[in-house]
């Protein structure tokens, strides 16, 4: 005899030992639990992070197993897949219970939407910015939109345009210089377009 035949002659499948309990046989339900509480309570653990949480949603998913064994049904998975959608959906429910339920008080928050005067700064720092750059030529706005708002790299900016990657460089170098002056003649310096940007 194979170990695997001595194994099933000795001790009973799932499927049995859940007939057993439909039954009322209470050392059927305790062979169960030995089987099937570790792995539970492991599961329950790494989702609440608590022990004796965990301790508790196993022992309510090993009752839920003793209450509905007459109904159930084996299906794909098997007794332990049914068993770990059980403490899973258990975990689930605590787990929103606890965020509407915390014994915490609330946490402390700053307002951090912008005053009127900051959003009104911010939209002015943005029209001229907007501004500045429609007023440069096209090959440099496309060097700077491609550069700063697609954030492409210097080398495939400068492919995107045909162009090589010196002759890039030196474009968007002539780019800022444009833009700053444009700016800074709009009376904003370059500091003030960065902290609004």
């Amino acid at each position: 005899m194979t170990l695997a035949s001595a194994e099933t002659v000795s001790e009973p499948d799932d499927v049995a030992l859940v007939k057993a309990i439909a039954r009322g046989d209470a050392s059927a339900f305790r062979l169960l639990i030995e089987r099937h509480a570790s792995p539970l309570h492991r599961l329950a653990y790494r989702m609440l992070g608590d022990a004796s949480e965990a301790e508790d949603v196993t022992q309510e998913t090993l009752l839920r197993l003793w209450d509905h064994a007459p109904a159930w049904t084996p299906q794909g998975g098997g007794l332990p897949a049914w068993l770990r959608r059980i403490t899973s959906n258990l975990c689930l429910d605590r787990l929103r219970r606890r965020a509407r339920l915390s014994d915490a008080p609330p946490p402390d928050r700053i307002d951090e939407t912008p005053s009127a005067d900051a959003r009104f700064d911010s939209h002015r720092l943005s029209d001229v910015a907007q501004s500045a750059l429609q007023a440069l030529s096209d090959r440099q706005r496309a060097a700077v939109v491609l550069t700063y708002y697609e954030q492409l790299s210097n080398m495939a900016a400068a492919d995107v345009l045909g162009i090589k990657v010196k002759a890039f460089e030196s474009l968007l170098v002539r780019a800022r210089s444009a833009l700053k002056a444009r700016v800074a003649a709009a009376g904003i310096s370059a500091a003030d377009l960065v902290e609004g940007a």
